[in-house]
Parts: C-alpha cells; structure tokens; sequence
C-alpha cells in the first residue's frame, strides 16, 4: 500500500461534523483520501486506531457512500469522491435547515400571538429544580444574537465557568457579554487571569461590592433571575421573564448597575509598561474595598509588595492618600 499521511495538515476542518460524523470518521477518510486504497488493519496503523473501531467506522462510512471496496481485493478500501460523496449529504442537511427555519419563524409568529394575550401573571414562568434551571440558562444562551447580561454572585449556585459551555460556543459565534460580579468573586484563585483572557473574546467583567440577585438576559429580550435557596442546593428554581413591563424595569436595573460598576480588566493605561500588568489591577482591587492581603493574594505577590506599589502609585500621582490615590487614578485613566 501507498504510505499513509499521519495527523492533520494545518488549517483542517473536520468537515464530517457538518453530517452528523465525529472526528475519527473524519480522520479514517481524509487517510484514506491521501492513498489508493487500504485495509482495516493499514487504517488502523496509521490512525493509530483499534481494529474493531476503525471496522465499525469503515462500515459507517461504506454505507454513507463515503468508502467503496477496491474490485480487485473486496478487504481494500477506497475514498468516493468528496464532490460527489458528500455534497448530495450537504444539500439534504441545507434543504433540513431551511425547512426548519422556516418552522421557527411559524412557531415564533405563534408565540408572539400567544404572548399579546397574556394577562399580567403570564409574563412570568416559573422553573422548578437546579436540572431545569441549568438547561434553561444554557438555551437562553444558545439562543442569544447578540449580547448576554448577567449578573454573579459569590458562591457558585449552578456551575462555575470552566462549565459553562453554551457561553464559550456563544463567544466563538460573536455574542458579547457584560458581566458584574460580587466584589468576593475576585477572590477566586486565577479569577483575573480567566477575565483578562476572555476580554479579546468579547466578555468584559465589572465588579459591585454586592448584586441583589442572579441574573442572566439574553439580547434584552428574556430573561432568568434563579431563585436563592439557603440549604445545599443554591438554586431551587428560576423565574422566566417573557417581554413586559417587568422585563423593563429588569434591563433599566441591569443597565444602571452596568454603568456605576468598575471594570476589572483595563485596556492601556497611562502606566508605564511594566507597571501595567500588576498596578492596574491593584488599583482596581483597592478601589473595590478589598484589603491588601486579599489583593496580594489575587495578584500572586506579598502585602509587603501591594504596600510599595500602592506608595509608588501615590508618589507617581503627586498625593498623600489612598483616597487621593483612587480619585487621582480616575483623572488620569489608570483605572
């Protein structure tokens, strides 16, 4: 047999996901694509694949169209055409696609007709349980255009953020995020590193001392207030919030928050370079109200440190105080 390719070229799009195929399917054709034919065990070798696998997937992926047997040795394999194996595959899942948009708009047009009669109760739903309440927050943020709001507070109720997948498909499709957290969350190991890597990604993080509820909106259009519980469980349930007055009076208080609440992640300040990177944040976690030692331990450096910068910062500012220090930080940018 020819010499099998191993891995994949740079810039390799796992197209098979496109029909419902995964990555192994994906990585068993493109081999089989570089070479004139192979056997199950060759494919397996290459693919570094168990045998077994690699005869489930070559028998999918025969009975796709995708894979034919060589005529001269029917234990060979050959790679169909991608032109003419796959795109009848992709015009049926286009044709599937628009069929359904076209059924979301019916069924939205439905909803909208049923939402103007509501009465005044009928704004609201109500979620019962964390499960729900976990899938409904995912599927707002499925369903969000363009921008999610959320407000956090200090203990992780439903996930923390490393398990908030829906947000990171939701950032990688172009939505933006606005998020105001508890000034307690800041204490989170890592938690300034994970903002400032999201910030190029289009969620920008600001801090309260305290938030009143938990919050997630998508688009303005609805919007989850998860309902406090004080036992183990943190969330019991969540109401839904359907286009009202309600819903209103939930943007206005959102935005409001938005507006007077300090960013936690900067952009270039008036700080020399080297400075940047450690005193900007500092500034930002003592203007918030946290104390030196949890503002060290955020930043990764000593009370001893944060006390030198911080008299560094007020000598650079021409001030005395720390007061002085904060409102002079506001004049020039720094924060």
């Amino acid at each position: 047999m020819a010499a099998i390719r191993h891995g994949p070229v740079d810039g390799e799009v796992p197209v098979l996901e496109a029909i419902g195929l995964d990555d192994e399917h994906t990585s068993v054709y493109r081999l089989l694509l570089t070479t004139p034919s192979a056997d199950v065990g060759e494919i397996a070798r290459a693919a570094s694949m168990p045998v077994p696998r690699v005869q489930a997937v070559v028998d999918e992926l025969e009975r796709l169209g995708l894979l034919a047997r060589q005529a001269s040795a029917q234990d060979r394999v050959v790679a169909s055409p991608p032109s003419l194996a796959l795109r009848p595959m992709l015009l049926e899942r286009e044709r599937r696609l628009t069929e359904a948009h076209e059924a979301l708009v019916q069924l939205s047009e439905l909803y909208r007709r049923g939402a103007v009669q509501r009465d005044v109760p009928d704004v609201v739903d109500v979620v019962l349980g964390p499960d729900a309440v976990r899938q409904r927050l995912g599927q707002l943020q499925a369903a969000a255009a363009s921008r999610v709001d959320a407000f956090v507070l200090r203990d992780i109720a439903l996930f923390d953020g490393s398990e908030n997948t829906e947000e990171d498909r939701a950032l990688a499709r172009g939505v933006r995020y606005r998020v105001v957290v508890e000034a307690p969350v800041l204490e989170r190991p890592g938690f300034l590193d994970q903002a400032r890597s999201v910030m190029p990604l289009g969620e920008e993080i600001r801090v309260r001392p305290g938030l009143p509820t938990r919050l997630f909106v998508a688009d303005g259009d609805l919007a989850l207030l998860p309902m406090h519980s004080h036992g183990e469980q943190k969330v019991s349930g969540a109401l839904l919030v359907h286009p009202s007055g309600l819903l209103d009076l939930v943007n206005a208080m959102f935005e409001e928050t938005w507006r007077t609440s300090i960013r936690v992640v900067e952009g270039d300040t008036g700080l020399a370079p080297d400075e940047d990177a450690v005193d900007r944040d500092l500034l930002n976690l003592l203007m918030i109200g946290m104390t030196d030692a949890a503002a060290g331990a955020q930043l990764g450096i000593s009370v001893r440190t944060v006390q030198r910068r911080v008299a560094e910062l007020m000598e650079k500012a021409g001030v005395t105080t720390r007061i002085q220090l904060g409102a002079e930080a506001v004049r020039r940018a720094w924060i």
